[in-house]
């Protein structure tokens, strides 16, 4: 029986549409470049082997230089192991951001089946859908983004280059010369994560876009649904998807920061300025894919409130009249028989629950859960001068 059930279903979902097969990163300039120089299996996305040879190409080269020109561990700031944000960038930016893909390549694909399968994009909207969807699967494929990107990434690595930052790249000098580990931070290893950093940026606007332009057709939300959002609590998945970049960016900088707490005497609430701020811009930007659906869910609310209203107000006003005033003609009334409608308790329970639709996909959990990457590493310095436990209380306070 299971195993019919589950035929059919699949059956179903594969005749829907071909845009489900969508993916945020199979297919674009990046993907097409790695698999080109074989870092990308041709089945899967290879990952994990990804993340630990880019993770290596860019720390392993300036450990080892370091290593032999005694650079490793020093006095003040002037080692390889004082520059936190070094290591954070490599050993956790680098492979967050490349793993990221293994996520967004099995959420996508997952949410948009949904709308087809939930009923939220029905057959007269299935051409409609598929047309926007493939649309985003061509600007993904397209060279001008990762055009805009690499002249990004190359004019920030020239700039930093004519005029580096002394602080940040003194452990590698050599008797006032630039050593060859400081050549390959600059050059490399800053770089690679660069492009990473901005190709999720692109890949952040890149899903906004398709889920704006799927707002803006006629979806057949359900204004009663238990979910309050019409039936699209199931796109709250997208927010995981950027939830390493979010990470990946938070802890950087608080790397960088606490370089300047351990070595430069700068006083941690000094920054609870900056670290306040960063967590509210990753907040948004990352929610920035969801807030395409406020006016809709707004448009049917609104809507909604005024139709069950109706209804509603005739079905009670029905019964009113059997059983208060005995009014004949209205006892074979269809309206009062209705079993979708019920007795009057009924009533009032759904008009409940199309007024407490939500004009927002974002409630306070989805915003705990998409804030957190982004506050965790903040936190982690906080707590080095504060308590953790009185840290997060605060936060969670805060939150909830």
């Amino acid at each position: 029986m299971n195993r019919a059930y589950r035929n059919a279903e699949d059956a179903g979902i594969g005749r829907e549409t071909h845009a489900e097969g969508f993916s945020l990163v199979r297919d674009d300039v990046l993907y097409r470049l790695q698999r080109r120089l074989g870092l990308i299996p041709a089945g899967g996305l290879g990952v994990a082997r990804r993340a630990l040879c880019y993770s290596m190409v860019a720390w392993l080269p300036l450990v080892v230089w370091a290593v032999v020109h005694g650079r490793v561990t020093g006095q003040g700031g002037e080692s390889l192991f004082g520059h936190y944000a070094i290591h954070v960038r490599c050993l956790i930016g680098i492979p967050l951001l490349i793993l990221a893909e293994g996520i967004a390549h099995g959420v996508v694909p997952l949410c948009l089946r949904q709308f087809t399968r939930s009923g939220l994009v029905d057959e007269a909207l299935a051409p409609r859908f598929r047309e926007i969807v493939e649309g985003a699967a061509k600007l993904r494929d397209r060279t001008y983004p990762w055009v805009i990107i690499g002249g990004l990434v190359l004019g920030w690595t020239l700039a930093v280059s004519v005029a580096p930052n002394r602080d940040e790249i003194g452990w590698g000098d050599l008797g006032g010369a630039t050593g060859f580990a400081t050549w390959w931070f600059l050059l490399v290893s800053r770089p690679l994560f660069n492009v990473l950093l901005l190709a999720w940026l692109w890949r952040l606007l890149l899903t906004a876009i398709v889920l704006t332009r799927i707002a803006r057709l006629p979806l057949r939300l359900v204004p009663t649904h238990p979910d309050r959002v019409g039936g699209l609590s199931f796109l709250n998945r997208v927010q995981f998807i950027f939830a390493p970049f979010s990470f990946a960016v938070s802890a950087v900088m608080a790397a960088a920061w606490a370089h300047e707490v351990m070595y430069h005497g700068v006083a941690i609430p000094s920054l609870y300025p900056q670290m306040g701020t960063l967590v509210l811009v990753l907040t948004l930007v990352t929610l920035l894919p969801m807030f395409g659906f406020v006016p809709l869910l707004a448009r049917t609310r609104k809507w909604a409130l005024l139709d069950y209203g109706a209804l509603l107000a005739e079905h009670n006003r029905k019964v009113d009249r059997r059983w208060i005033h005995g009014e004949p003609g209205q006892a074979d009334d269809p309206l009062l028989d209705a079993p979708e409608l019920g007795p009057v308790a009924d009533t009032h329970a759904i008009y409940a629950a199309v007024a407490g639709m939500r004009s927002s996909l974002v409630d306070k959990r989805a915003l705990l859960a998409t804030a957190l990457p982004a506050a965790l590493p903040m936190l982690m310095l906080a707590s080095s001068q504060l308590p953790l436990k009185s840290t997060l209380g605060k936060l969670l306070m805060t939150l909830l």
